[in-house]
């Protein structure tokens, strides 16, 4: 007896459905997968303080202050950028506390040069600020 063989085909591996496995577990990871954010490197704090004490020698401290304009004074007169750091350094030099008065409307960019400013005077330690109390 004689049977018919049917021809076998080759084996081949269906890519239509591995295509839409592969989307489905790129879909998975992207979803699933953490992004790095940048971190801010400076911290600020709102110019605004429930808590805030008056510090014992408010007299005595060299007043630094920053408008919303963006100009520097200390002790109310005004003081360019490049000279800041020498006058901080005098102030300091004088046994005298400073006192940061900024503008809740002051450019960022001026406050960080003021700061980089103290760094270069030796200004170590807290710095008090002038805040506004909460209303309650």
């Amino acid at each position: 007896m004689n049977f018919y063989q049917r021809k076998r085909r080759m084996p081949a591996v269906i890519i239509v459905s591995l295509i839409d496995i592969f989307a489905i577990l790129l879909i998975f990871v992207i979803v699933t997968s953490t992004f790095k954010r940048p971190q801010p490197a400076v911290t600020i704090k709102l110019p605004e303080s429930t808590t805030a004490a008056p510090h014992p020698q408010a007299e005595h401290l060299a007043e630094l202050s920053i408008s919303p304009e963006g100009t520097v004074r200390l002790d109310g007169v005004q003081v360019a950028a490049d000279e800041l750091s020498s006058k901080i350094k005098a102030v300091v030099e004088a046994n005298r506390s400073l006192a940061l008065k900024a503008d809740t409307q002051a450019p960022f960019g001026v406050i960080v040069r003021v700061l980089d400013s103290l760094k270069e005077a030796g200004v170590t330690g807290n710095l008090p600020a002038f805040t506004e109390t909460k209303g309650k």
